[in-house]
């Protein structure tokens, strides 16, 4: 036992001695070069300085007061919250609001969900789009009563009814008054109301109005109550492959026959439906790695198989009325970048940062260690040309004023300085360099003991 515990010290001995050397090498080795450390540690503050921050933590999405667009940012938010980023949703009146927010270059909202058809803005520098991810139709639901569609045209004899299209201010109102306008038709009529959509569509439950339209999602709430309810009726865009024609921003959209219920076939016949696209926008300001998350969101999200899009069909670049970021761009091409599909979130990000960061660093601290060799070198090599000078000195002083009696305090000096030669870094780095030093100090040594070139008295 006694022999173990002894083998044991002596270990841990030489792990204690070994380490303290290595540290007194190294803390000896940073005395020598540490103008090259401080100009690397210069570097490296500059390109911190210069690089781009880490995404922030919480971040401000303008979604709704309700419809799909607050269902949509509550599962954005569900998203972001396992990735350990708090994204908070701003209530607002719509689209047009939502827009507003992020042309205001001071507003801290950078996301927003908006309806295409409501982008297309003079002042639309500095926002950016991220793509569609979902389809929102413009539905127009009827009193069974009300309206006779085997007779009438929808979009152009509708504003005759008692019809709310939504409150001013919001996309819905507005894609409203294009369809009226489009059709000659008047927007100012009294028959029109500007009542939100939750009011109007328990306006038309309880029979106070006779239509209702709406812009947005098939899981809206506000579309779902309606398609339930066997006293109201879908109205048929006939003409809808002419509106895909004269407004870019809409798609043309088709419920089959039973789409809604098989067993009860409702609707009875195929409805043609114009659609309009949920456009995911931000602030060009925004944080790139916030900017991919968003679209990692979307793809799993909106990308899964709906009522109206394919599997994969969202997210796409399909209302171009915003500019595509650079982000997207890639994202579009290259798809989800490696790090992101196998690590968590903050690591990839983390990862990419450094990456990015510590490229430009090494090119410029590769030369500056590979360096720090010839540097040592040249270093010890001035402290052996300040000792040549010290000698090249006591030389000229020693020949012009010799004195025989301090013949051994000359060679005092000399061996005083071979000492400081032996003891010092270029003995070791500058080897050659040493020696002849030596050979020189021993030459005068040697002149002094013989006195051969030098002046003396008898």
């Amino acid at each position: 036992m006694a022999g173990f515990k002894e083998d044991v010290s002596e270990h841990l001995s030489a792990v204690y001695q070994t380490v303290t050397d290595e540290l007194k090498s190294w803390f000896s080795l940073l005395k020598e070069i540490w103008p090259l450390v401080t100009l690397l540690l210069l570097a490296l503050v500059l390109l911190l300085w210069l690089a781009k921050p880490a995404p922030p933590k919480n971040v401000l999405m303008a979604t709704g007061f309700g419809g799909s667009y607050k269902v949509l940012g509550e599962k954005y938010r569900e998203y972001f919250a396992k990735k350990g980023i708090d994204l908070k949703l701003v209530a607002t009146h719509g689209s047009k609001e939502n827009l507003e927010h992020l042309i205001d270059r001071k507003d801290p909202i950078q996301i927003a969900l908006v309806q295409g058809g409501m982008i297309a803005s003079d002042q639309l520098s500095g926002v950016e789009s991220l793509g569609s991810v979902d389809f929102e139709p413009v539905w127009v639901f009827y009193r069974s009563k009300a309206f006779n569609e085997a007779r009438k045209i929808l979009d152009r004899d509708i504003a005759k009814l008692k019809i709310s299209i939504g409150p001013i201010g919001s996309g819905t109102h507005s894609h409203a008054l294009k369809i009226l306008e489009v059709n000659n038709l008047p927007t100012n009529s009294p028959n029109l109301l500007s009542l939100k959509n939750a009011d109007g569509v328990t306006a038309l439950e309880r029979g106070e109005i006779d239509a209702v339209l709406l812009v947005d999602g098939y899981e809206s709430p506000n579309v779902q109550r309606l398609i339930r309810n066997p006293e109201i009726h879908l109205a048929n865009f006939r003409r809808a492959d002419a509106y895909t024609r004269l407004f870019p921003y809409f798609e043309e959209l088709t419920v089959p026959m039973g789409g809604f219920d098989l067993g009860s076939n409702i609707p009875d016949h195929p409805i043609q439906l114009i659609s309009t696209t949920t456009n995911l926008l931000i602030d060009n300001r925004l944080h790139p790695a916030i900017q991919l998350l968003l679209l990692e969101a979307a793809k799993e999200i909106n990308g899964v198989k709906s009522y109206f899009a394919k599997t994969g069909q969202f997210p796409a670049y399909i209302n171009s009325e915003a500019p595509l970021s650079d982000e997207a761009r890639y994202f579009y091409q290259k798809g989800t970048p490696t790090l992101m599909k196998y690590l968590p979130f903050w690591v990839a990000e983390f990862l990419e940062r450094m990456f990015f960061l510590l490229l430009p660093f090494a090119a410029f601290a590769f030369p500056i260690i590979k360096s720090i060799p010839t540097y040592r070198v040249n270093l010890a090599r001035k402290q052996i040309n300040s000792i040549y000078k010290e000698l090249d000195k006591f030389e000229q002083t020693t020949i012009a004023t010799f004195d025989p009696n301090r013949r051994a305090e000359y060679i005092e000096v000399l061996n005083e300085m071979e000492r400081r030669v032996l003891s010092s870094k270029a003995s070791k780095l500058a080897t050659a360099d040493c020696y002849s030093l030596r050979n020189n100090i021993e030459f005068i040594r040697n002149a002094l003991e013989k006195q051969i070139i030098y002046k003396g008295r008898t």
